[in-house]
């Protein structure tokens, strides 16, 4: 693998998990929490957004390792008290950052099949063009489903703090305090699982776009 694609990943990455956290921030802003603009979070400067381990090191070694890329950032702070619509708003809040991720890979698809990159099948021509769009769907999509799984403080965990009883949630927010911590046991421990369910559900999610592309 050259340092050429490392390169394009970097971008990529760094690109696609600026827009997601930027997303959370300006949601919760729009929800009535200024938490996140107050600490320089309601920004596309990824440097404000970008954490060593899960933004940078972590999806490259993926990369170089062939698997499916996912990762995160430092999480974009905010008061659910002070969200609108109570534990719906936080929610909503949370669910902004991989939905981002979602339209960015459904976008690049798009843009792939309408310039003939993308063939019958969902299949990408060997390209450079080829090579940044099936990064872009590929990056975007892991991101996506990575942070959708419900595990504190992953995205996904959000919507169940609005579904579930006081005493899940009291427990999720004990899991939570450790933040890093726990995706990184979590990784190292269920790393083949979390590589199959990445797998199954990015490949059905390309099947969907597919479809609805009519490739």
């Amino acid at each position: 693998m050259d340092l050429a694609y490392l390169g394009m990943v970097l971008v990529v990455i760094l690109v696609s998990m600026t827009l997601h956290e930027a997303m959370h921030a300006f949601m919760g802003y729009f929800l009535g929490d200024d938490t996140a603009k107050a600490e320089g979070r309601l920004t596309l400067n990824p440097l404000k957004h970008i954490d060593p381990f899960m933004t940078l090191l972590l999806p490259l070694l993926l990369a170089m390792l062939g698997l499916p890329i996912f990762g995160g950032a430092r999480p974009v702070p905010f008061n659910p008290q002070r969200v609108r619509h109570g534990e719906w708003g936080a929610a909503f809040v949370a669910l902004a950052g991989p939905l981002t991720n979602l339209f960015l890979a459904f976008l690049a698809f798009g843009v792939g099949v309408v310039s003939g990159v993308i063939t019958s099948g969902g299949l990408i021509q060997n390209t450079l063009v080829g090579q940044i769009i099936s990064l872009v769907v590929l990056v975007n999509l892991g991101f996506f489903v990575f942070n959708m799984l419900p595990l504190p403080p992953l995205d996904g965990s959000r919507v169940l703090y609005a579904l579930a009883p006081e005493g899940v949630r009291r427990g999720m927010e004990w899991i939570e305090r450790y933040g890093v911590m726990v995706v990184f046991i979590i990784i190292m421990i269920g790393q083949a699982a979390i590589g199959r369910i990445m797998t199954f559900a990015t490949n059905g999610i390309i099947q969907f776009f597919c479809m609805i592309f009519g490739v």
